[in-house]
């Protein structure tokens, strides 16, 4: 026969032990598995990593040399998400992987393993385009790369970027991709990055590894 399970003596309830398994509840949430962001969360991560963080400028760091970007502060949730990728490490050891001579150079992926593993640990999402803050395609503009295929709003990926070299800038991009920042230095790097031979692809024959920090 079962017994009837007991009901616990409200009045002899260990406070201390509720504590003690909310936190633990709390620390297995935070140990889950799965990606650190998800599209449902991310509008308010980023609006509110972009109050927390303050910083706009980061540095590309190439055996040609640094390329210093300055991101714009009317594009929040870019300007979050890339400094978020900075610190996540994210860029470090990924390269500019695609150099179309004349146009652009493109970076935030590799060939690498560990790119794959860190994206599936940030996490599979896009960023909401921003073209209201109207920044053009000039010569030296920093802008989101993003999907082709089912992408109807034109929404961003987090992590590939890339700079435009033409002199004459790529004005067939504007409100096709989010410009969020510009070359402050460096854009005699970006020209000798755009020279190097590539395959048929864009790929450099030669990888050009890249390391990012937030100078200020």
């Amino acid at each position: 026969m079962l017994k009837e399970p007991v009901q616990p003596d409200s009045a002899r309830v260990d406070n201390t032990k509720v504590e003690e398994v909310v936190e633990a509840e709390e620390e297995e949430k935070e140990k889950r598995e799965g990606p650190l962001l998800v599209q449902e969360e991310l509008i308010p991560f980023l609006m509110k990593y972009a109050k927390e963080h303050d910083e706009n400028r980061v540095r590309i760091k190439t055996r040609f040399g640094n390329i210093d970007v300055e991101l714009f502060r009317d594009t929040p949730l870019h300007r979050a998400n890339f400094l978020y990728m900075v610190n996540q490490d994210y860029y470090d050891g990924t390269f500019f992987h695609r150099v179309d001579e004349g146009f652009v150079i493109q970076g935030g992926n590799s060939d690498n393993p560990d790119t794959n593993i860190k994206r599936h640990h940030i996490g599979d999402f896009l960023i909401p385009s921003e073209f209201d803050a109207g920044h053009r395609h000039v010569r030296g503009a920093l802008a989101a790369a993003k999907y082709a295929e089912q992408n109807v709003s034109k929404a961003s990926s987090p992590y590939e970027f890339y700079i435009v070299q033409d002199p004459d800038g790529a004005p067939h991009l504007n409100n096709d991709h989010t410009v969020f920042g510009r070359v402050i230095s460096g854009m005699d790097v970006v020209d000798e990055i755009n020279k190097v031979p590539t395959d048929d692809s864009e790929w450099p024959l030669r990888n050009i590894h890249i390391e990012m920090e937030i100078i200020d």
